[in-house]
């Protein structure tokens, strides 16, 4: 590891400390986040298998759903080996290379997540607002633009963010990264250089990708409810805001953790470290766990195709 004046010159390897403050009880931290990831993946990986073999769910609200389920288990993935690799085996050693991976990854599938969200919630405006248009405007070939869409703006935002780390980013502070994943604040806070420009554009990619999704799909639900509130039956009202229930409380998790997340991490210096960290796992984490379950208990469909295939696998 080359040295200069006491800083570190494109360091090969970098260390994750995991949750500054609470290093006596991250081996306890990790068994409520295994049990969330567990659920995360097994729940999800039900729901993505129920939509892709029951025809009668092959519909844009079911597959947004799936491609949701997919999101949650690659972005719960990213971070979760890492994490326990430092709670349980001390294992917080990370390559440079490997860390920036992490972050792509990480970042790249946050943004996919929230355009999945915001084409969930044009889907249910469309469904309420326009019902007759819905499967026209809606159809296969639309699915498949809004899914290529929603991945190629979050790898051509978050791409540069790694360049920028890369090519600008040459000297170090510390090889020590006071986090249990590679976050890119985290990471860039220790560079020796100016970092404005890397503040800069993350605050650009957040407000961009958080700030433009959160602003359409608010818009589509006050549409959305002006619209039902309108209807003249009372069962009408109840059924169209039933289908939109689940919508909102992964709505409202996802993006209420988000910024709770993002404005800690960058303007609350007096908030104790370990709140930072905590309230990024749990950001990553609580959104994979609580989305099979809301749209299992919630999504009448949903569930009762996970009760008839339980009760045919009992009965068998």
């Amino acid at each position: 590891m080359f040295t200069i004046n006491g800083s570190v010159f494109m360091p090969p390897v970098l260390t994750l400390i995991g949750i500054p403050g609470l290093e006596s009880v991250q081996c306890w931290i990790g068994i409520p986040f295994s049990v969330m990831y567990i659920i995360a993946v097994v729940g999800n990986s039900i729901i993505i298998a129920l939509i892709k073999c029951e025809s009668s769910l092959h519909k844009p609200m079911y597959i947004f759903l799936a491609m949701l389920g997919a999101t949650d288990v690659v972005l719960s993935t990213c971070i979760l080996p890492t994490m326990l690799g430092i709670f349980w085996f001390h294992l917080p050693e990370i390559y440079f290379e490997a860390c920036l991976l992490q972050m792509w990854f990480i970042h790249s599938f946050q943004a996919i997540e929230s355009g999945v969200l915001l084409a969930m919630a044009l889907d249910r405006y469309v469904a309420i607002c326009d019902p007759l248009r819905h499967s026209t405007i809606f159809s296969q070939q639309l699915l498949t633009q809004i899914g290529v869409g929603v991945a190629l703006r979050a790898v051509v935002l978050i791409v540069p963010c790694i360049v920028l780390i890369k090519c600008r980013l040459t000297l170090y502070k510390t090889t020590i990264i006071s986090h249990s994943y590679c976050e890119h604040m985290a990471l860039v806070k220790l560079a020796v250089e100016d970092i404005r420009v890397n503040k800069m554009y993350g605050l650009f990619v957040a407000f961009s990708i958080l700030g433009f999704d959160i602003i359409f799909i608010t818009l589509s639900y006050v549409q959305i409810f002006i619209t039902v509130f309108q209807l003249p039956q009372k069962e009408a009202r109840l059924k169209a805001f039933n289908t939109c229930i689940a919508h909102i409380c992964v709505f409202l998790q996802f993006y209420l953790l988000a910024f709770f997340s993002f404005f800690t991490h960058r303007f609350g210096s007096h908030i104790p470290p370990y709140v930072h960290i905590l309230l990024s796992n749990l950001y990553l984490l609580v959104p994979p766990f609580l989305n099979p379950i809301v749209y299992g208990m919630k999504t009448k469909e949903i569930r009762d195709h996970v009760l008839k295939m339980f009760s045919s696998k009992s009965t068998s």
